[in-house]
């Protein structure tokens, strides 16, 4: 039941690269998890000396320098398998969120409120949810039973696709050769572990997971009646064509390149791909406005997938979709299935001891579902207009910087720079919330039933999203809630995003040096700036659309020195045995790289305008590019599980804190200079990479 969204984005923190993981937050388990009482998190600072080690040498592992202290007084809270400092500023927003909402749904001002208060009031209520323990699934595992051929598996899609989905996502999306409209989409899918990986791998550990799996398939089985041996019998069928999937799905870094998966057909062609799936009878359900061309972004995957629904019999292909309704809403059923669930993709995937407290994925799943309607009550309170005019100027000050940097490249011919500074000045930055708000007063909500409140809730989101076909594309839309700790940057409109939620401290202060906001936030800026101009960005002109735009022998030079980071970061190995894929974190890394030279640029701007002395005055004995470059690194302090941080090597396009740190600055002599490091140390090696 998670929504489906195809924007293509480049996103500060995590895009999309643990979903399959995380799938929507569970709604109870052990412990005290369903009536902890919620304490206010302490509010954060925008440098914290006490963070610093100074037992470790900043030239050696500035990482550990900057964090060490952190990391020792701040292990992994139990119900985390991740924790660092977006994680802090997540659960404060989180918590000021709650007190929101909690008002909200005892005391509505609105009738916004009501319907928002509602729906929180209604995920709260544990005992309905185990009253009703598999009921609210109970309709769709009927409709289901009664599919009395393969001819009958689309139209069930079509018209249950909001409960379980299965094998693929139809959505909308940009088209990428004309990006002023929306055009239908269709992209693989129907796999429940993160990544077709754990299906193919067949190493001791990917064996151990996918034998957990299959016992979580059994489990859930027998929660909705079956016997043991019916049960083992349907976790085979689930298995089976999960696994004839996966072989069919294309890699993750091979979606990285626009060209791979972008393929417009008429629709009328759709069952050459796959004869035995009535596209007609599917779409006919699904109801989405009339469209002549749809992308199929992984055709091959369409071509796998016809044969599956050809070669596996009906009873197997029933299991899988049985499973796939259950498995989505398990979360949100009765105690064992909540259990079953988190035990399996939260506990043994991501190692993560105990679940959040209730109040927390309650808080978050509305923010998730109404994230326009909470969120216009919660940027009133926590950024006001001066911060939203603060940072708009700090944004204008990084653009200045990177069409610095482009007049100062080396390597790039004037004819590309001109393209490059025009795609530069075509940038348009969102920031803190949406210029219009959305209306979300058709959703019906009801305290009787939350399963069905948040089907109502998808259904609501997914429609007014499929509306979106055969449009002009809306700029001013966002893809994030107000409430959100990221950024992203989207190819197709190019622009970048700033929610509310992380233009708070520790990212930005107002009552700090500049040092400190641009070492901060304004690395956050630059790096989504440099998405645009990344291995992938660099393929979307400033209007959005995938053209070349380089001269070939730029686009060569391009090429090798973006490979000088594929394997240098490539060499980075976060637990032992698994190092980091080079090419899957290539954008991000670049980003990276880039940020912290644009951020600093624009920082030294801004100092020359001041007194001499204030240029090179010392804050807490430290002069203000160390501070920059500290504030830089204590954005990115955390501590993973190994679980989460084997998941993460092998679907997140991000680089794990310590290496996005050390990384970066082991590729920025101004770095080394700040701290009196020399060539051949760790943190300032002869060869370094640059890009942008």
């Amino acid at each position: 039941m998670a929504p489906i969204r195809f924007a293509v984005s480049a996103a500060l923190l995590l895009a999309g690269g643990l979903a399959a993981l995380a799938q929507v937050p569970a709604l109870s388990n052990a412990g005290d998890a369903d009536t902890a009482t919620p304490s206010e998190p302490k509010a954060l600072r925008s440098f914290d000396t006490a963070s610093i080690n100074k037992a470790v040498d900043p030239c050696t592992n500035f990482y550990e320098y900057a964090c060490g202290n952190w990391r020792k007084n701040n292990p992994i809270p139990g119900d985390q398998a991740r924790w660092g400092t977006f994680n802090e500023l997540g659960e404060r927003n989180n918590y000021l969120l709650y007190t929101d909402l909690k008002q909200a749904a005892s005391d509505p001002k609105s009738a916004m409120q009501k319907q928002y208060g509602t729906f929180f009031a209604a995920c709260m209520n544990v005992d309905q949810a185990n009253a009703l323990g598999a009921k609210p699934v109970e309709p769709t595992l009927r409709a289901i039973d009664a599919i009395g051929s393969k001819d009958g598996i689309a139209a069930f899609l079509g018209d249950k696709q909001y409960e379980g989905g299965g094998f693929f996502r139809f959505g909308v999306e940009q088209d990428e050769k004309d990006s002023s409209r929306q055009i239908a989409s269709l992209r693989q899918g129907g796999l429940s572990l993160p990544d077709r990986d754990y299906y193919l791998q067949t190493d001791e550990r990917s064996e151990k997971i996918r034998s957990q799996y299959h016992d979580y398939l059994v489990t859930i089985f027998k929660l909705i009646g079956d016997d043991e041996a019916k049960a083992e019998a349907e976790a085979k069928s689930v298995l089976d064509i999960e696994t004839a999937l996966a072989e069919g799905s294309m890699a993750r870094v091979d979606m990285r390149d626009p060209d791979k998966v972008y393929h417009p057909m008429p629709v009328t062609d759709l069952p050459q791909l796959t004869p035995d799936f009535g596209w007609k009878a599917y779409f006919a359900k699904v109801d989405p406005p009339q469209f002549a061309t749809v992308n199929v972004a992984q055709p091959d995957f369409f071509k796998t997938m016809a044969t599956v629904l050809a070669d596996q019999p009906l009873p197997a292909l029933k299991s899988y979709l049985r499973f796939n309704a259950v498995n989505s809403v398990a979360p949100y059923l009765s105690r064992p299935f909540d259990d079953a669930s988190f035990n399996f993709f939260n506990k043994t995937l991501r190692g993560q001891a105990v679940e959040q407290a209730r109040w927390k994925r309650c808080t978050a799943l509305t923010d998730a579902q109404f994230g326009e309607a909470v969120g216009q009550d919660w940027v009133k309170q926590y950024f006001p207009p001066e911060n939203k005019a603060s940072m708009e100027q700090l944004v204008a000050n990084l653009k200045q910087a990177w069409g610095q940097d482009i007049e100062q490249l080396t390597w790039m011919s004037p004819a590309t720079k001109q393209q490059a500074e025009q795609k530069l000045a075509a940038f348009r930055d969102k920031i803190g919330y949406p210029e219009h708000w959305r209306d979300y007063s058709g959703v019906a909500v009801t305290p009787a039933n939350f399963v069905a409140d948040l089907h109502n809730a998808e259904v609501f989101n997914y429609d007014y999203r499929i509306a979106h076909i055969g449009k002009p594309v809306d700029e001013r839309e966002w893809g994030m809630t107000p409430p959100t700790v990221n950024a992203y940057y989207n190819p197709p409109q190019n622009d970048i995003n700033f929610p509310a939620g992380i233009l708070q401290p520790p990212f930005y202060s107002q009552s700090v040096d500049p040092a400190v906001n641009y070492g901060a936030i304004g690395v956050v800026i630059g790096h989504e700036m440099t998405h645009g101009f990344d291995d992938e960005g660099s393929r979307y002109d400033g209007q959005g659309n995938v053209r070349n735009w380089f001269t070939p022998e730029d686009r060569t030079k391009f090429d090798q020195m973006t490979a000088c980071e594929v394997n240098e970061y490539g060499s980075f190995e976060p637990v032992p045995g698994q190092k980091l894929n080079g090419k899957l974190t290539l954008g991000e890394n670049t980003a990276d790289n880039g940020g912290i030279r644009i951020a600093y640029q624009a920082l030294h701007k801004v100092l020359a305008s001041e007194p001499e002395a204030e240029q090179a005055r010392k804050v807490d004995g430290y002069t203000p590019d160390q501070r920059f470059f500290i504030a830089f690194a204590q954005i990115w302090c955390s501590n993973l599980t190994d679980a989460y941080e084997r998941v993460a090597v092998k679907t997140d396009p991000h680089s794990p804190g310590e290496f996005r740190t050390n990384g970066t600055v082991q590729n920025f002599a101004q770095f080394g200079q700040a701290f009196g490091c020399h060539t051949g140390q760790p943190m300032m090696p002869a060869n370094a990479c640059h890009v942008w």
